[in-house]
């Protein structure tokens, strides 16, 4: 696929399909902003009690922070695919964690 296909098929789901299933692209990523804030604001905490004073993410965090997003899409949403998203999210956050992928 060249840019300019990329490109116009990211303009008509963002401005049609996309926008019309998620609502107000700034409500939607305000919501997000929120959430991913108050879970890295939980992770900063957590990490200075270890005496860390630069943000580290692991994988798992990127999982949740996922999770999170998708939660935040299925407020204005009623695609069954956000669910399986967020199984899938979990899952694979479940086995990094286990596996100590950390």
């Amino acid at each position: 696929m060249k840019r300019d296909e990329i490109l116009e098929t990211a303009a008509e789901l963002i401005s049609g399909e996309r926008q019309a299933t998620y609502g107000s692209a700034y409500d939607s990523h305000a919501r997000i902003a929120d959430m991913w804030a108050a879970y890295l604001n939980g992770v900063i905490k957590r990490q200075r009690e270890f005496g860390w004073h630069v943000l580290r993410l692991c994988p798992t965090d990127v999982a949740a922070m996922m999770v999170l997003m998708k939660v935040s899409r299925s407020v204005n949403s009623e695609h069954a695919d956000n669910w399986i998203d967020i199984a899938g999210y979990a899952a694979l956050a479940g086995e990094m964690e286990s596996e100590g992928d950390e």
